[in-house]
C-alpha cells in the first residue's frame, strides 16, 4: 500500500465509531507466526461468548471471524508486517474488513476491540515521523498520548482503584495506610508498563523526540522519581513537569500549549499559532487574510501569501493544485485534517483554504 492510499484509508477508518467495543484493530510485526495470531483470535472469540448483549456479541464475533478468515489465507506475515481493521457500522449496518501491509514496518504486536479503530501506529507513516510522548498521571487516573505533526492522539485513558483517606486509628490505620500505598504503587507500575508498551518501540525506531509529563497533583513527581518506566523513556522526559487540571484529550492539549516554548518548531504549535493570527486579522478586518481558491492563487503569484492552511482532501484536485502552486512560490503550507479543532471550519467556511498575507492587496 502506498502512503497516499494509506492516507485515504486512515481518513475512512477515523469515521467509524460504535457504541460498544466491537471494532477490531490488529497489528502484527514480521516474524510472528500466522498460526499464533489465529489461535489468539480464536481464544478471543471464545471469550466473546460471555458478552451479555446479543447485538454487541454478534458484532464482536463477526469482526473476529472476519479477521481469522483473512489471516488463514496467508502463508506468513509480510516483511513490513500486517495491519487489519474489521467491524460493523452500527448506524448503517455496513461491515468491512481491511487487511494490508503498510509502507513502513509494523513495530509492535497489538490487538484490541474498541469503540474506534486504533490507527495511531500508522499515522507517522503519512505525516511527520518525529513524535513527542505525552503522559498525564494522577493517583488513580492516567492518559497516554502522542503529539505527531499537527495531531494529538489519545493512545489510552484509564483508571485504577486507589482508596482515599480514612478515619481509623491505631494498628488499623497503619495497615490501611500501607494498603493504600501499595495500591498507589501498583497503579503507577501499571501506568509505567503501558507507557513502555507504547513508547519503547517508537524510541527504538528513533522517532521519539521527547516526552512531556504532567498531572494535577503529586503523582507526576512520584512517577518521574520512581522506577516505573524503561530507562530510555525516562531519559526523554523533559523538565518541568506540568500542572494540569484535566485528563484525556483536553489535558493533553493543555499540556502541549503549556509546553509551546519547547515545542515552538512543532507543526501543531505552528498551525495553532497561525490560526490564532488569522482569527485576529479577521476580527480586525484589516485585509491581511486571503481565502477563495482563485483569489489565493492570484495572491500567490504576486508573492503576497506568507502562509496557508489547507484542509486535507486528496480528492479535491483544486486544493491539490493550490498546494503545489503555493509550495512552488515558497509559501509555507500546512495541510491539516480532523486532528486540528478548526480544520472543519477551514473546510466549510473558506472552501478548504485560508492564508495570511505578507502585505495588503490593493
Amino acid at each position: 500500500m502506498s502512503r497516499q492510499e494509506l492516507k485515504v484509508l486512515l481518513r475512512e477508518l477515523k469515521k467509524w465509531s460504535a457504541p460498544a467495543t466491537v471494532l477490531l484493530s490488529l497489528y502484527v510485526p514480521e516474524g510472528r507466526p500466522v498460526a499464533d495470531v489465529v489461535n489468539l483470535l480464536r481464544e478471543e472469540a471464545s471469550i466473546s461468548q460471555n458478552i451479555k448483549l446479543k447485538r454487541t456479541r454478534d458484532a464482536v464475533e463477526s469482526a473476529i471471524t472476519g479477521a481469522i478468515d483473512r489471516l488463514t489465507q496467508l502463508p506468513k506475515i509480510p516483511p513490513n508486517g500486517l495491519a487489519m481493521f474489521c467491524g460493523e457500522n452500527f448506524d448503517s449496518g455496513e461491515y468491512k474488513c481491511y487487511m494490508f501491509s503498510p509502507p513502513e514496518k509494523v513495530l509492535v504486536f497489538f490487538y484490541r476491540t474498541d469503540k474506534n479503530f486504533h490507527t495511531e501506529f500508522l499515522e507517522d507513516m503519512v505525516e511527520d515521523s518525529e513524535a513527542f510522548g505525552l503522559i498525564i498521571v494522577e493517583r488513580d487516573q492516567a492518559t497516554i498520548g502522542l503529539l505527531r505533526g499537527s495531531r494529538i492522539e489519545v493512545l489510552e485513558e484509564f483508571e485504577g482503584y486507589v482508596p482515599g483517606k480514612h478515619m481509623m486509628g491505631g494498628q488499623s490505620q497503619r495497615r490501611i495506610d500501607r494498603l493504600i500505598e501499595e495500591a498507589y504503587d501498583h497503579f503507577l507500575k501499571e501506568v509505567g508498563e503501558k507507557v513502555n508498551t507504547y513508547f519503547v518501540p517508537i524510541i527504538e525506531d528513533k522517532k521519539m523526540r521527547a516526552i512531556l509529563l504532567g498531572g494535577p497533583g503529586y503523582a507526576k513527581e512520584d512517577f518521574y522519581k520512581g522506577d516505573y518506566v524503561d530507562y530510555r523513556v525516562k531519559k526523554l522526559i523533559l523538565q518541568p513537569l506540568y500542572d494540569l487540571a484535566d485528563q484525556g484529550e483536553v489535558g493533553l492539549r493543555d499540556m502541549v500549549v503549556k509546553a509551546s516554548d519547547i515545542l515552538k518548531e512543532q507543526k501543531y504549535i505552528k498551525v495553532n499559532n497561525l490560526m490564532d493570527e488569522i482569527k485576529y486579522h479577521l476580527a480586525k478586518d484589516d485585509g491581511m487574510v486571503i481565502y477563495g481558491i482563485n483569489e489565493i492563487k492570484k495572491a500567490i503569484e504576486l508573492g503576497a501569501v506568507d502562509s496557508l492552511i489547507v484542509y486535507d482532501d486528496p480528492n479535491n484536485q483544486e486544493l491539490q493544485s493550490l498546494i503545489q502552486k503555493a509550495e512552488g512560490y515558497g509559501t509555507t503550507v500546512f495541510v491539516v485534517g480532523s486532528e486540528l479543532p478548526d480544520a472543519e471550519w477551514v473546510g466549510k467556511t473558506f472552501g478548504g483554504a485560508v492564508g495570511k498575507l505578507r502585505f495588503k492587496l490593493l
